[in-house]
């Protein structure tokens, strides 16, 4: 068997770390969670998340990057593939809302959001990487809707706030109050961004 060096060490510790705070703040949500349960679910302790992460709101940082850049990377591929209108839409189209962990995932953000709004520091770094990741989904949609000779019906950088804010709030709402069709709500909005061309 392969010794591991210090390096891939690091990177297998960081990896399950992350893994693990993915977890429990499914489980948990973010107020509820602590470093302890964290670092016990990835099999070390306490120590290894703050020297990691520098603790609980740093790991939550470094999850919704990763999120985000993995988030870009489909939305980019999916984005090059597509032929239509249709298409753009189903790529916008987020990861199914009434997803029990979407909406676990939600109930956490909201309680990031509410905990680091007394926090300045913490909540500028929320927003940076918020910030960065609207931008880039713009400029993807900037890039392919002229490829696809597509009109947006509003400002492209006020649709993606829109379209992130309404995922988010109809993951939240799902949970309670089922009986409404959320991916019928979004395919609408999304209808209406980008409306099919006039005959």
């Amino acid at each position: 068997m392969t010794r591991l060096t210090r390096a891939e060490q690091q990177r297998r510790t960081h990896e399950h770390l992350l893994d693990a705070g993915r977890q429990v703040f499914l489980r948990r949500g973010f107020l509820a969670a602590t470093v302890e349960e964290i670092a016990a679910d990835a099999g070390y302790t306490r120590g290894a998340v703050y020297k990691h992460f520098g603790g609980k709101e740093g790991l939550w940082l470094a999850i919704i990057e990763a999120s985000a850049d993995t988030h870009l990377h489909s939305l980019r591929e999916a984005l090059t593939r597509a032929t239509g209108r249709d298409e753009v839409i189903a790529a916008l189209h987020p990861a199914d809302v009434a997803d029990k962990d979407a909406a676990k995932w939600s109930a956490a953000a909201a309680e990031v959001l509410a905990a680091t709004a007394q926090q300045p520091e913490t909540a500028d770094l929320v927003a940076a990487i918020q910030r960065r990741h609207d931008d880039e989904v713009v400029a993807l949609l900037v890039e392919h809707s002229k490829r696809l000779s597509l009109e947006p019906a509003m400002p492209l950088h006020q649709a993606v706030v829109m379209l992130g804010a309404l995922g988010i709030g109809l993951a939240l709402r799902h949970t309670v109050a089922p009986a409404e069709d959320p991916a019928a709500i979004l395919t609408h909005v999304l209808d209406s961004v980008f409306p099919p061309e006039a005959t």
